[in-house]
C-alpha cells in the first residue's frame, strides 16, 4: 500500500516493546497492576522447567519485578479471573477470553479425528466414571483416578498407555473439565464451571482474537498474529478488512506489517526504557522468526540440545536493554546453597559495552532476588566488567 506508514527499525522494536509493558511506565502496584499486565499480553505460557523460576512467573517479574506470587494464586483460584487452557501452548489465560476460548472446546467437543473418536466411543464408561469421580471427590490428581479404559490408548510417544492423562486431556480441552488447582507442578482436576455464554459467530471470535494478538505483539506480520495467543483460531483473517488495523512498513525488508489503532499512539509518548531478562518463552520473543527480523538476534533453546552442541548454555534468558537485545545470560538457581549461578554472560555483536553498564548487572541481582537467591555468583565466561 503505497500509503503506508514506515517505522523504522527502531521505532518498531519500541512499540513491541511498550506494547509488552516491557518499557513505559510502571503497572500500578499489586493485583491491578497484574490485572494490566494481563489484559496487556491474554496469554502466559506454561512450562514445567524450572532452572531460575517457573517461565510464567519470570514473564510477570520482567514486567513487575518483584511481586507477591499469592496474588496470582488469587487471581487462579480463589477468583477465577485467569484459567489454564491450551492457547498457542498450555498456557494461563483470561476468564474473560473465554467466548474465544470456546471455539475451540467446541472443535475438541466434535472430535474430528477419527482415532480419538473410536477410543472414546470405547471408553465411554471410563469417561462417565471420571466425571463422576470429579463431581464426588474433586478436585483430584490424575493419579488418584483409577485407569479404568476398555481399550488402551497406543501412540509411539509419551501418552502410550497413559489413559487417565489423556482422558483427562481430552476432557479439559473439550472445556468439561478443567484444572481447579495446584500442588506444586501437579494439576488438580475439577468439573469445569465456566460463564454461561452463547457462542459467538466465527467471524467475532477471529476479530476479538486477532485484535489481542495485534495489540499485544505492537507491530506484526498477518502470519505473526496467526501464531501468537491462540493458534488455529484465525480462519479467514483479513487484516485490510479490519478497521482496526493500520497498515505499516517495518525497515530492511518488503513484507506488509500492521498496528493496531489502539496501540500507534505508543509511538508519540515518552521513551522510558528498562533493562531486564526475559524467559525463554517470554511473549516477546517467542516467535522466533519475528525475533530474529525485528531484533536480529537468533534465539535457539538449547535445553534438549547435547552439552558438547550448545553454544551457549542449557538455559538462556536473553537482555532487554531498552528496545534491543544486547545479549544472553545462562543463570541457574543452586537452591541447595541459595544462590544464582551464572554459567555464563554473552554480549551480542557490538553491545560488549552495554553488556558491561550497571543495569545488567542490576538486572541479574533482581533476578536473583526474585528466584530466593541470597547472593549471585559468576562461574562462566562473562562480558568484562558485568560482575
Amino acid at each position: 500500500m503505497a500509503d503506508d506508514l514506515v517505522l523504522s527499525l527502531g521505532e518498531a522494536r519500541r512499540l513491541a516493546v511498550r506494547s509488552q509493558y516491557l518499557a513505559g511506565p510502571p503497572a500500578a502496584a499489586g493485583i491491578d497492576g497484574m490485572r494490566q499486565v494481563l489484559r496487556g499480553l491474554r496469554v502466559l505460557q506454561l512450562d514445567p522447567v524450572n532452572v531460575v523460576a517457573r517461565s510464567h512467573l519470570l514473564v510477570l517479574w520482567s514486567r513487575l519485578g518483584g511481586f507477591a506470587r499469592d496474588d496470582l494464586d488469587t487471581l487462579l483460584w480463589r477468583e477465577r479471573w485467569l484459567f489454564e487452557y491450551w492457547a498457542h501452548a498450555a498456557s494461563i489465560v483470561l476468564t474473560e477470553d473465554y467466548p474465544i476460548h470456546r471455539t475451540m472446546m467446541r472443535a475438541y467437543g466434535a472430535v474430528e479425528n477419527q482415532r480419538m473418536r473410536a477410543w472414546l466411543a470405547a471408553n465411554d464408561d471410563f469417561r462417565r466414571y471420571v466425571l463422576d469421580r470429579l463431581r464426588v471427590a474433586g478436585p483430584l490428581p490424575g493419579d488418584a483416578i483409577e485407569d479404568r479404559a476398555a481399550v488402551s490408548w497406543t501412540s509411539t510417544g509419551w501418552t502410550n498407555g497413559r489413559n487417565v492423562e489423556r482422558m483427562l486431556d481430552t476432557l479439559w480441552k473439550q472445556g468439561v473439565v478443567t484444572v481447579a488447582g495446584r500442588d506444586g507442578l501437579r494439576r488438580l482436576w475439577g468439573l469445569a464451571d465456566f460463564p454461561t455464554t452463547g457462542d459467538l459467530p466465527r467471524e467475532e471470535v477471529v476479530a476479538l482474537a486477532a485484535g489481542h494478538a495485534l495489540r499485544a505483539l505492537g507491530v506484526a506480520r498477518a502470519r505473526d498474529v496467526e501464531r501468537h495467543f491462540t493458534i488455529g483460531r484465525y480462519p479467514g483473517l483479513d487484516l485490510e478488512d479490519a478497521g482496526w488495523a493500520r497498515p505499516v512498513r517495518v525497515e530492511g525488508g518488503s513484507d506488509q506489517w500492521w498496528v493496531h489503532r489502539d496501540t500507534l499512539a505508543l509511538l508519540d509518548e515518552e521513551w522510558r526504557p528498562r533493562t531486564t531478562l526475559l524467559s525463554p518463552f517470554d511473549n516477546l520473543i517467542c516467535d522466533r522468526d519475528r525475533t530474529e527480523r525485528l531484533w536480529d538476534f537468533a534465539y535457539r533453546n538449547e535445553m534438549y540440545v547435547p552439552k558438547h552442541k550448545r553454544r551457549f548454555g542449557c538455559y538462556v534468558m536473553p537482555m532487554l536493554a531498552g528496545e534491543r537485545l544486547i545479549g544472553r545470560v545462562v543463570p541457574r538457581m543452586d537452591r541447595k546453597r541459595g544462590e544464582l549461578v551464572v554459567e555464563g554472560v554473552f554480549a551480542e555483536e557490538g553491545s560488549a559495552g552495554s553488556m558491561a553498564d550497571a543495569p545488567v548487572a542490576a538486572a541479574i541481582e533482581s533476578l536473583a532476588a526474585f528466584a530466593g537467591a541470597g547472593s549471585v555468583r559468576y562461574a562462566g565466561p562473562v562480558t568484562p566488567g558485568v560482575s
